[in-house]
């Protein structure tokens, strides 16, 4: 499947609000549901204070559906780690800049596999952190939650990243997308679209709803 630009409105339903004793089904109801992508927390328990699941969530996912795979790790060491989820059939890895690793190789490693590389950065992380390696990437990952757990509140200032983001995405001619993760509805949606962001991640607001379709239709239209 191929990523939409960043003009487009992208709904990402996030596998961590899923039902993990159907995986396999669960992902199939976000496609039926109207999803674009499906975003996959990946957690170590050391870089956040979680543990989620790895590469072979991934691969067993890919094998059994189609649908864009929008991996986010959340992980210390994403350029050891990065072999194994680029052969389990990621479309898109997202990296940390605050992760131990040299940013601009993982970034250059994952577009020369042909996935389209993400960086994200925390919501105590300065957008200065990320500004030398935009020109890299495909996706900029803005949390709007502190990472590591679903459910939290969404955190509108940092929406100043993301106006500041999409104005130097124009000013410098780049084409990456811009997602926010963390707390996003129908309402949150709007308030990051008008600051530029264009790639939805929810979780418990699609998953845990009780018509998933209209929940994706509502946040893609809001």
């Amino acid at each position: 499947m191929i990523a939409k630009t960043f003009h487009d409105r992208v709904i990402a339903p996030s596998l961590l609000a899923a039902d993990f004793s159907k995986v396999g089904e669960e992902t199939t109801r976000a496609i039926n549901a109207g999803a674009d992508w499906l975003h996959l927390d990946v957690m170590d328990g050391h870089f956040v204070d979680n543990i989620s699941f790895g590469p072979a969530i991934v691969q067993t996912i890919h094998e059994s559906n189609d649908i864009f795979l929008d991996v986010h790790l959340m992980i210390s060491r994403p350029d050891h780690y990065l072999p194994r989820f680029i052969a389990a059939g990621s479309d898109c890895i997202t990296v940390h800049v605050e992760a131990e690793h040299d940013v601009a190789d993982t970034l250059d490693r994952i577009r020369e596999a042909g996935c389209l590389a993400g960086l994200a950065l925390n919501p105590a992380t300065p957008l200065e952190d990320v500004i030398p390696f935009l020109g890299k990437i495909d996706l900029l990952l803005c949390m709007t939650v502190v990472p590591g757990f679903g459910g939290q509140p969404f955190m509108e200032d940092m929406m100043d990243k993301v106006r500041a983001a999409a104005a130097f995405r124009k000013e410098k001619g780049y084409a990456f997308h811009i997602q926010v993760d963390g707390g996003i509805s129908a309402e949150t949606a709007a308030i990051s679209a008008a600051a530029g962001a264009n790639v939805m991640v929810a979780g418990s607001t699609t998953f845990g709803a009780k018509d998933m379709a209209a929940a994706i239709t509502e946040i893609r239209e809001a």
